[in-house]
């Protein structure tokens, strides 16, 4: 069976996130001022096919941690749909 597997890539909470502080720049420059805080990701959808959504989820975990996401500085969590 195939899987639609949607995989969330963000810096980790405890570090400065770079990108996210210049677009919260360019919003208050524009005058958004009601905006707090910015984090910016990405998000990865893969097709799989797999046995079994769990199958599915170890095969987009291993790619997570072997080249979508750098555990040094990101995180990711993993859904999978039918």
């Amino acid at each position: 069976m195939r899987y639609q597997v949607e995989i969330k890539v963000m810096p980790l909470k405890d570090l400065l996130d770079p990108q996210g502080k210049a677009v919260l720049g360019g919003l208050n420059n524009l005058g958004l001022n009601a905006v707090a805080d910015v984090r910016v990701g990405k998000q990865i959808f893969l097709q799989v096919d797999a046995n079994s959504p769990e199958e599915a989820t170890a095969v987009a975990t291993a790619a997570s941690q072997k080249l979508l996401a750098n555990p040094v500085m990101e995180y990711f969590e993993v859904s999978v749909h039918a």
